[in-house]
């Protein structure tokens, strides 16, 4: 296996933090005792986190059952893991689209954590799609055979590495993690269906209420919890996503995504930019310690 530094990604994922993390993390307190993901997805934040020594302990939630099983393989039993997925990978060739599809089968009969694995390696955009029947049924992406064994291996066994025996699994409703977590915390969330989400969704889970969810920010205020919010977005001059209410009294920074896909498909220069709500505490905490090489993409706004 390559010897190799930085920051492992082993779950392919539509949406992911992954290039941000760093950006946003520069907005969090050097140090806290644990951080928390209730839209754990690909746990971009955490790992982040992890490799900067930013926490103690992590606390990744997601509605997805299967997904947090994934989790449970990748910090647990890594070798297994990459072993099939190894075994998947290679198995395949020659005869990619047909395997694919037996894989998706068996994994809708199963739910196996290595067949999800391979799923999302090959499929379009790494995005989690189901029909009504609650079977997965993305497509795969023809033009690449996923992340190769090596690699897989050893973005499994990083991860595995940093987050084994210091961090919590659950698959729980949002609002059952929030109102367990304590002023010993700080919490992420990247909920899931904001931007494009908002109009018909194949995803795996159910639209999120927003009044519902600015209540439990409310109520995460009156707690005095840390907390931070990917939420709502521009690119060029289209926007996505609802504002946050200025009522909740948070802080709201632009960040730099790149540029867009879509754009980029149409030979357009637009760049992405998401917006990031820090709570009134997390803020103050913040504020306490100057960061000097702040990048020139992030604006208060």
């Amino acid at each position: 296996m390559p010897k190799k530094s930085g920051i492992p990604q082993p779950i392919p994922y539509q949406g992911s933090k992954r290039q941000i993390a760093p950006t946003i993390l520069r907005h969090f307190p050097s140090h806290v005792l644990r951080l928390v993901e209730p839209f754990g997805g690909s746990a971009a934040l955490s790992i982040a986190a992890a490799v900067r020594g930013g926490a103690d302990q992590f606390w990744i939630n997601d509605g997805h059952a299967p997904l947090i099983k994934l989790w449970e393989e990748i910090i647990n039993r890594p070798q297994g893991l990459a072993d099939t997925y190894a075994y998947l990978w290679n198995d395949q060739l020659g005869q990619e689209r047909q395997y694919f599809n037996m894989v998706r089968h068996r994994f809708n009969e199963h739910h196996a954590p290595a067949d999800f694995l391979y799923l999302l390696a090959r499929c379009v955009k790494a995005a989690i799609r189901y029909n009504a029947k609650g079977e997965f049924n993305n497509t795969p992406d023809n033009r690449r055979s996923g992340a190769q064994p090596l690699e897989m291996r050893w973005r499994i066994a990083r991860a595995s590495g940093l987050l084994r025996n210091r961090t919590r699994l659950t698959s729980w409703d949002y609002k059952k993690v929030l109102n367990n977590c304590t002023t010993d915390d700080l919490v992420y969330m990247d909920p899931p269906y904001q931007g494009v989400c908002e109009r018909r969704d194949q995803r795996y889970l159910p639209k999120i209420n927003h009044d519902e969810f600015c209540d439990e920010l409310a109520t995460l205020n009156n707690r005095n919890i840390m907390f931070a919010v990917s939420y709502d977005g521009r690119t060029g001059t289209k926007t996505y996503g609802k504002e946050l209410p200025s009522a909740l009294q948070l802080t709201r920074l632009d960040i730099c995504a790149g540029r867009s896909t879509q754009a980029t498909l149409l030979g357009r220069t637009d760049m992405t930019y998401e917006s990031l709500y820090l709570s009134p505490v997390l803020a103050l905490a913040t504020t306490q310690v100057p960061h000097s090489d702040m990048p020139q993409q992030i604006a208060l706004l």
